[in-house]
């Protein structure tokens, strides 16, 4: 067991909540104070016959804080190696239903175990850029809270009226699990409705999240509803080992990282420059080439990121030979799956990545959208229990952070659905603060429907049980799926020219030609011959990505000829059809 995880158990620390105070006829005023959130207050009023005749009027709820009923403070557990399942289940108990209406204040610190002997995180006011510091609290939050002074009647919030939302319900038909296949879902799956006032029903197994509350604006680092989940899913996978770590919603993880690039990365003033993979997700370099950011790849083996070159670039640094660029102290990695080559990082990798960022002071960006899709190995048996996959993964950076110098990023894009642009980022309170700030006035949090679905789907139907019973199913699928293309390679590749290491995570697969061997070798740059392949390949009917359009180092001379390919979508015989055409495309441009 991994002792980065150790973690006491116990409620969710809170003070008691006021009593409510009678203002009038139909009008309560309630106020309300959670774990560290601000004493903010929420004021429900009834409606005259002319407004709200079906619902509380919740425009005045700007920005009241998360409330969960009073439990008696029990002393924290003996540590132990995990937060399970099971101490989640406890601690919701005792907290009882989660109430967090509209705009509702609050942040992982409200649901999570207390972190009781941790030491804090260190300070990164020296990494952040100009434009991150001179960020300010947005006054409209910010206004929320004289909300908690009683008979308040808010006319300062810009709120609309949820009667006029012009969408009563959302039905959904969702698997159960264990069974997750379409077919399954269709004769064994179960409806999930979700109403416009669910979670002012009276009833006590009232849904707490609704669609008055989810289409209406929120804090920009998401609903308190889904904070809780994201902040639980992350102790169950592995919190950091300092006290003072957050979560907060993302608008997926390319939002995430420009967001957090704009934090870390001054271009312009400062020449900051970006460590990543010598081979790197595209979208992510095209997010940080504007910014004015050098990009510097790093070399890689078949388990990624290289950490003696990562040294040895860092400690030869020389400003005049970089094009004036300063030291790089900001590292851009996918430790599993690696896009666009599927490598995949060992923990003794991370291990010796992360001390070598220690040695130079470098803040880590841990973007890991492919984490759950570790493949099955062969000749092991599945594991039998969510404890046991979770056991099988391999740690995090998060998990092994000491310093608080990485920012995780988690999406639901690759796991769930692409098209809810949702994710979460974890990391020290000061870096969420400062990301908070930003998403204020950049997007104001992910999107509500996302939101809603998500948390009725991944909390209220499936639990944690179900989600990770989901990602160990959805892991097996692409293992499946790999193992499929792996076998295409080795039946219709030239084995002479292309190579391969079959990817141990996420969904990429890796192919290197071997440019050397072309009859023009000596008269074609690396890049023309790559060119004349992929052309061939479109010809033949195939798409595959040229390995040049993942280059962090666009200017610098090519390493290799490769290709990415993809096993996410097509069908196996399509699959196994299109690496015989690329196989065709390979063996035409060599003559052979």
């Amino acid at each position: 067991m991994r002792s980065a995880l150790r973690t006491g158990t116990g409620p969710i620390r809170r003070t008691p909540l006021s009593t409510p105070t009678r203002l009038h006829a139909g009008v309560h005023g309630l106020g309300v104070r959670l774990a560290r959130g601000p004493p903010i207050a929420s004021l429900n009023a009834s409606p005259s016959s002319c407004f709200h005749s079906k619902s509380a009027d919740r425009s005045e709820a700007l920005g009241s804080a998360a409330k969960l009923p009073d439990a008696k403070t029990v002393p924290p557990a003996t540590p132990r190696e995990r937060i399970t399942i099971a101490d989640i289940k406890e601690r919701r108990a005792k907290a009882g239903r989660l109430v967090a209406p509209t705009a509702a204040y609050s942040d992982a610190d409200m649901f999570k175990a207390p972190s009781t002997g941790k030491p804090k995180a260190k300070r990164w006011d020296h990494h952040l850029t100009k434009e991150s510091t001179l960020r300010e609290p947005c006054k409209l939050k910010q206004a929320a809270k004289y909300l908690k002074q009683p008979g308040l009647i808010s006319l300062g919030g810009g709120l609309p009226c949820p009667e006029y939302f012009p969408i009563a319900s959302l039905d959904l038909r969702i698997p159960v699990p264990p069974h997750f296949s379409e077919s399954a879902t269709a004769s064994l799956g179960e409806d999930a409705h979700i109403g416009k006032y669910d979670a002012s029903l009276s009833t006590p197994a009232a849904p707490e999240y609704d669609l008055s509350i989810a289409l209406n604006y929120g804090q920009a680092n998401g609903s308190a509803q889904l904070t809780r989940f994201v902040t639980e899913h992350t102790e169950l996978v592995g919190a950091p080992p300092y006290a003072d770590w957050r979560t907060s919603l993302t608008v997926g993880s390319t939002g995430a990282l420009e967001q957090a690039l704009r934090m870390l990365c001054d271009g312009p003033g400062r020449r900051d420059a970006l460590l990543t993979e010598e081979f790197s997700f595209s979208t992510a370099l095209e997010t940080a080439a504007p910014l004015g950011v050098a990009l510097v790849g790093v070399p890689m083996d078949d388990q990624g990121l290289l950490p003696e070159s990562m040294d040895a670039i860092l400690s030869r640094w020389d400003p005049a030979e970089r094009g004036g660029a300063r030291k790089p102290h900001v590292l851009y990695t996918v430790p599993s799956g690696q896009n666009p080559t599927g490598a995949t990082q060992s923990e003794r990798r991370r291990r010796e990545i992360y001390e070598v960022a220690r040695r130079h002071d470098v803040f880590i960006l841990e973007d890991e959208p492919y984490y759950y899709l570790q493949m099955q190995q062969p000749g092991t048996e599945p594991p039998r229990s969510v404890d046991e996959f979770l056991d099988g993964l391999i740690p995090t950076y998060l998990s092994m952070d000491v310093d608080g110098r990485v920012l995780r990023m988690d999406s639901f894009s690759k796991v769930v659905v692409p098209g809810s642009r949702l994710g979460w980022i974890t990391a020290s309170e000061q870096i969420v603060e400062r990301f908070i700030r930003h998403a204020e006035v950049a997007n104001q949090g992910p999107s509500g429907f996302s939101q809603v679905i998500l948390h009725k789907l991944l909390d209220e139907r499936w639990g944690h049980e179900g989600y990770l019973r989901w990602l160990m199913h959805l892991r097996m699928e692409y293992t499946k799926r790999r193992d499929v293309i792996v076998k295409a390679c080795e039946e219709f590749l030239p084995r002479e020219l292309v190579s391969w290491n079959p990817p141990q995570a996420g969904m990429f697969h890796w192919l290197k030609v071997n440019h050397e061997l072309h009859p023009h070798a000596s008269t074609k740059s690396i890049l023309e011959m790559e060119e004349e392949i992929f052309n061939r390949c479109i010809a033949k009917g195939v798409l595959v990505a040229r390995g040049s359009w993942f280059r962090a180092e666009q200017n610098a001379p090519p390493s290799g000829l490769y290709f990415r390919t993809t096993f996410a979508a097509a069908t196996p015989e399509n699959m196994t059809e299109a690496i015989r055409r690329l196989g065709e495309a390979v063996r035409e441009s060599f003559k052979m």
